[in-house]
């Protein structure tokens, strides 16, 4: 554990390929002998962090949105939820788009892997939309304004970006009421 949570501090922080199995071992004070029973290659512990990542961002969000009550609240919950993580220390966006960056074309399991988070991602916001009774393709949509959100908030540096996706969120609710609302009116 010690190992992965060093790793994913470093990959995190400066890229996979900007750090290297030795500083690896010194952060998690293992012996390299020992990190290399673990992970036989870097790669593997790449995986592994990244599967770990995608286990804990699903689990804080998950906790955080269905605390809110049902319907929009819990929709518009995942955008408050992306703001409280982007003004966290030390935000650099999502590790999934920056691992892909750097490996995804010499590094499939990479591809796959973020290719399955951001599946569950969609999944789950999926699940929450539909739960309102609208059409699943909305949740694509709100999956974007999300995404864009995470991605505008590293480069810029300002959490404001999930600020604004949640406005837009919110006027895509509104241009899509559930089917027991009436339409509002032009």
């Amino acid at each position: 554990m010690r190992i992965v949570d060093a790793a994913e501090s470093l990959f995190y922080s400066r890229g996979v390929q900007g750090v290297g199995m030795d500083e690896i071992r010194s952060a998690a004070g293992v012996s390299l002998k020992r990190l290399y029973q673990l992970y036989a290659a870097k790669d593997q512990l790449v995986e592994a962090v990244l599967r770990r990542c995608g286990e804990r961002w699903r689990a804080r969000l998950v906790l955080y949105a269905d605390a809110q009550p049902p319907g929009d609240q819990q929709v518009l919950a995942v955008f408050d939820w992306l703001h409280l993580w982007s003004v966290e220390p030390g935000f650099r966006g999502c590790v999934f788009v920056n691992i892909f960056g750097e490996l995804s074309f010499t590094h499939p399991e990479v591809a796959m892997i973020t290719r399955a988070h951001k599946a569950m991602f969609g999944q789950y916001l999926t699940e929450l939309v539909t739960a309102t009774g609208r059409p699943a393709v909305l949740a694509a949509q709100l999956a974007l304004l999300a995404e864009g959100a995470i991605t505008t908030a590293a480069i810029s540096g300002s959490a404001d970006a999930a600020l604004h996706a949640r406005a837009a969120a919110r006027s895509l609710l509104a241009a899509v009421p559930p089917p027991s609302e009436p339409l509002p009116p032009p």
